[in-house]
């Protein structure tokens, strides 16, 4: 349970434009999971499968659809609105807002004087900022976070404690970058010699982060040999992928836990990928993509195109071709035994 400052019903109905059903100076002061919220708690239904926790709630407040038509007693209040989980996140992100923000720059961070640093930025304890580093108006750069020569940091990001992020790299503005994060690491580029002994191959570019992007814990960007790998505005990444050398991932695109992107991919706008997916290198990847968790993918896809799978292909398909999987003992002994029994008419002919 979340915390916040304590609001009234009217107060909230005003704020997200709701109708109120009950009380309606009832109070809260902490968010809370339908199934467990507190007393003065705000929650919210999206579904009516999980109506029943309603009816036991503790909740002072629930939002819920308009539509919403109770089957039991409900003791809570009600703030009825057309779409339930938008307009909790709308609420979410309205007490984000009022959450103090960090400021001032610590003693304890090593700043390299050509550095250049906008209004409002917040730098903690331990942070390394090396030379002609730019962080613009706003920007948080949490404790023990390293930019390397020439970064540049946009406007309104946040940097969370522990990332490194390389020379030269380039990040937009409103992003978000969690702990453990590593932007413009080498890419994995080696070239063997006449004995197989595998020669280091110098990673001269960069990466960019464009606006509104935003990269989980532990996840890796590697920068490109020559030019830029590039997350293009609205991506959202999450923990633990890794972005080889030379991508270029699309707008407003999802990727999940554990996927692996090999070297000079291109992936399109708008497209979901499941965890743990891979990516060959070189492939291109067209716009609307979704692709289910584990497939892998080895050659180029077209745009709309869903996948599952590894080898992936298309959804429809390859959900009945997994769906057999659970039968092909039995097929394969019946394949056995009606080959045996018309081997036996061969030989009695």
């Amino acid at each position: 349970m979340t915390q916040i400052p304590t609001f009234s019903a009217k107060q909230i109905a005003k704020f997200i434009e709701g109708v109120i059903e009950g009380d309606p100076n009832a109070m809260v002061e902490r968010f809370g999971q339908i199934d467990q919220c507190p007393e003065k708690g705000l929650t919210f239904l999206t579904d009516q499968k999980y109506a029943h926790f309603l009816y036991d709630t503790k909740a002072s407040i629930a939002i819920v659809s308009q539509d919403f038509e109770p089957e039991e007693p409900v003791s809570c209040t009600l703030i009825r609105v057309k779409n339930p989980k938008k307009t909790f996140v709308t609420l979410l992100q309205f007490y984000d807002e009022l959450k103090p923000k960090r400021l001032g720059i610590s003693k304890q961070a090593i700043i390299n004087k050509s550095a250049v640093i906008g209004q409002g930025v917040y730098i903690g304890d331990g942070t390394v900022v090396e030379e002609d580093v730019e962080i613009k108006d706003d920007a948080k750069i949490y404790p023990q976070v390293y930019l390397g020569n020439n970064v540049s940091i946009g406007e309104n990001t946040i940097i969370y404690a522990g990332v490194k992020i390389y020379e030269g790299c380039k990040i937009g503005n409103n992003c978000i970058i969690h702990s453990g994060a590593v932007i413009g690491a080498d890419g994995f580029g080696y070239i063997p010699d006449e004995k197989g002994a595998l020669t280091h191959i110098p990673q001269m570019g960069t990466v960019i982060l464009e606006d509104d992007v935003e990269i989980g814990a532990n996840t890796c960007i590697d920068r490109a040999m020559l030019e830029a790998t590039v997350i293009h505005k609205g991506t959202k990444i999450d923990n633990l992928v890794q972005i080889a050398h030379n991508c270029q991932i699309g707008e407003h695109t999802v990727l999940a836990a554990g996927c692996g992107v090999a070297g000079s991919v291109s992936i399109g706008n708008h497209c979901v990928f499941g965890g743990q997916v891979g990516v060959k290198d070189h492939v291109k990847i067209g716009n609307y993509v979704q692709v289910a968790a584990q497939s892998g993918i080895h050659r180029n896809v077209r745009d709309k195109t869903k996948l599952i799978g590894t080898p992936a292909m298309d959804a429809t398909r390859g959900v009945k071709a997994l769906g057999s999987l659970h039968y092909l003992p039995e097929m394969l002994d019946r394949l056995n035994r009606l080959e045996k029994e018309k081997e036996k008419e061969k030989g009695e002919e």
